[in-house]
């Protein structure tokens, strides 16, 4: 389940709310159906995470790098 792309968890977890929302399936396969889905949603979760702390990891560095600059380009 980890190494699923976001997209396709995201694919795969629009499909199964479908499927829930039809109702034409047993309840004990809508639970399987809902576990699956909570299991990707976790997934997609901990993408968009790593992804948000890469993001702010990033813009730290720039941040970073733009002071440096500006403390370079400072005339004596």
């Amino acid at each position: 389940m980890a190494s699923l792309k976001f997209e396709a968890s995201l694919t795969r977890l629009e499909a199964l709310v479908r499927t829930l929302e039809q109702g034409d399936i047993s309840l004990e396969e809508s639970l399987k159906v809902f576990e699956e889905g909570v299991r990707l949603s976790k997934n997609c979760t901990k993408i968009l995470n790593d992804a948000e702390k890469k993001v702010e990891m990033l813009m730290s560095q720039r941040e970073a790098s733009t002071a440096q600059t500006e403390v370079e380009t400072i005339p004596e």
